[in-house]
């Protein structure tokens, strides 16, 4: 748990009371920071991040983060972490394309959101940050890849898809074409470009799994 920190409230020096400091602790004060560091993220990039630009706009001290986060990119990865969003498993009422098109819908969705942008410049910043990237890879899970390949398990209890087809690698093509178009466009992902992928590159995947198998 965090230590105790102090946050000002009140008025300032307008003649009005003067500020007081309300103390933050735990998980209030750990919010806060990742918030800073998301909005630093989509203000400045990863690269203009500092500590110092973090502990200001978290109205906390510097000493506050070193105690916890030995340098930016634990802190980047660990607020990186803590925005993504839930994503949930739709119903399972046979229809493997409208199935993935939900859960696609709700990556466009979470991408599209503050805490998206902020993490899609983070993700950006991985093929000019080789120390990020490896801080990265051991040490965030995809939310993405649980629900989808729930999708992909129930489809083949169905028979509708084969078994071989059950694999994180799978999974993740979806999710990383709408990152990557989100990365390159700089724009909100369109519901057209969500079916395109699932009608031309997915179900076409799939379907290209249970023909090896025949």
């Amino acid at each position: 748990m965090l230590d105790n920190d102090a946050s000002a409230s009140g008025r300032g020096n307008g003649g009005g009371p003067a500020p007081t400091r309300r103390r933050r602790r735990g998980n209030e004060l750990r919010a806060a920071i990742h918030g800073a560091v998301l909005e630093e993220l989509r203000e400045r990039g990863f690269t203009a991040l500092t500590m110092d630009s973090v502990a200001a706009r978290a109205h906390t001290g510097k000493t506050t983060l070193y105690r916890y986060w030995p340098s930016k990119i634990e802190l980047v990865v660990e607020a990186a972490e803590s925005s993504m969003s839930h994503i949930a498993v739709p119903d399972d009422d046979g229809d493997l394309r409208g199935q993935l098109l939900t859960v696609m819908r709700q990556v466009a969705s979470d991408l599209d959101s503050p805490a998206g942008i902020a993490v899609r410049s983070l993700i950006a910043e991985l093929v000019r940050t080789p120390e990020l990237t490896k801080a990265i890879r051991p040490n965030t899970d995809d939310p993405v890849i649980p629900p989808i390949l729930e999708v992909l398990r129930r489809a083949a209890v169905r028979r509708q898809i084969s078994v071989t087809a059950l694999t994180p690698r799978v999974a993740r093509v979806g999710p990383d074409l709408l990152r990557t178009h989100a990365i390159i466009s700089g724009t909100p992902i369109p519901e057209s470009i969500v079916v395109e992928i699932v009608d031309l590159v997915l179900l076409p995947l799939l379907r290209g799994y249970a023909t090896q198998q025949e």
